[in-house]
């Protein structure tokens, strides 16, 4: 089977054409775009002698100290991040799951009530909320408010997914038995998450940028960090700071996508990467009628019965000796293997009558 996708034909030579010539287009707006921002900062003299705070400060401070604040704000930003991010994680997926999984009305009805209250506040509410209304400190106040609002929109991105599949994968879980939470969580929710990972990456990189509502609340992160020396060095040296937190928090987006791209890779070839073992004529199914001895392959597929690797043991049915009574046959061979013996001699019997 082709590679290539079956939602649509490989593009031919013009759409080629057309897709090398828009690239170039935009490639060439873009440039246009970045020399027109210099060329407009140059005539205002941004590109002066302001640019030394980096590495020249003015005030008696050296460039140690102003990388040094940078990289507290950074580490404080970075902080809040790592925790609000695995935390918003488990309860949004625990909320998805409860919503899909379980039937009675009641909690499912709490579970979409409270969803849609916790995403329809905005962040930096929450985060007034936690330090006025109940007093917590400025780190517990941001990861509050992060997690509680980015939990219900990590809800509503799995949710999505989960109805995204067909209908044929929640009915297949049911019909072997598996009950509406099994079935959610070890068939539904590992290719919903596969499905919505570009989803659930663009979310965690909202919500480290949203980090930065922290310093309304007196957090110190990397922007309250950059306005504070901003204030100390002057406004002049207001675009170069701020361009320094501006590529800060590029590269950290980009490293986080980077990552994601990697997982997703990986999801996929794993996917590809082996084909489910064959469990059926190959299977523990005797060959030669009830009773009879069971192929080889059966074993060796990994079916549950005999499982991976496990030798078979299976025997043929004992058979009767000339001239030999049925009391003897039966005392001979044992209780188990008389009845193997005598259902395989009824089943041939009613064949040879069919």
């Amino acid at each position: 089977m082709s590679s290539s996708s079956v939602l649509y034909d490989a593009p031919g030579p013009r759409a080629k054409r057309l897709d090398r010539i828009f690239n170039v287009g935009f490639s060439l707006l873009l440039l246009a775009g970045i020399a027109y921002v210099i060329v407009s900062f140059y005539r205002r003299g941004i590109f002066d002698e302001r640019w030394a705070v980096l590495w020249d400060p003015p005030k008696g401070q050296t460039a140690s100290d102003v990388w040094r604040s940078l990289w507290s704000g950074l580490r404080a930003t970075l902080w809040a991040a790592l925790l609000a991010t695995p935390l918003a994680l488990v309860i949004g997926s625990a909320v998805a799951i409860i919503r899909r999984g379980v039937t009675k009305r009641l909690v499912t009805g709490s579970a979409t009530v409270v969803t849609e209250f916790a995403r329809g506040l905005p962040v930096l509410m929450l985060m007034f909320l936690a330090r006025f209304g109940f007093q917590w400190e400025t780190l517990p106040s941001v990861v509050f408010g992060l997690v509680v609002y980015n939990a219900a929109v990590v809800a509503e991105i799995l949710r999505a997914g989960l109805a995204a599949l067909p209908k044929g994968q929640r009915e297949a879980g049911l019909s072997i038995g598996l009950s509406p939470m099994r079935t959610t969580l070890m068939i539904e929710l590992p290719q919903a998450v596969r499905i919505m990972l570009p989803a659930l990456v663009s979310q965690i990189v909202v919500l480290l940028k949203d980090t930065a509502l922290g310093y309304i609340v007196a957090y110190p992160e990397l922007l309250r960090t950059i306005k504070i020396n901003r204030d100390y060095f002057g406004d002049q040296y207001t675009i170069p700071l701020f361009v320094v937190g501006a590529t800060i928090y590029i590269l950290i987006n980009l490293a986080i996508s980077r990552l994601a791209t990697l997982i997703e890779r990986r999801l996929r070839e794993r996917g590809k990467g082996g084909t489910p073992p064959e469990i059926g004529p190959a299977g523990p199914i005797p060959q030669s009628g009830i009773g009879g001895p069971a192929r080889e392959e059966g074993a060796r597929a990994g079916d549950p019965v005999f499982g991976a690797k496990r030798p078979v043991q299976s025997h043929g049915a004992p058979q009767r000796r000339p001239g030999e009574t049925d009391e003897d046959f039966r005392r001979r061979v044992g209780e188990v293997d008389w009845r193997r013996a005598s259902m395989r001699s009824n089943t041939r019997t009613g064949d040879s009558e069919i």
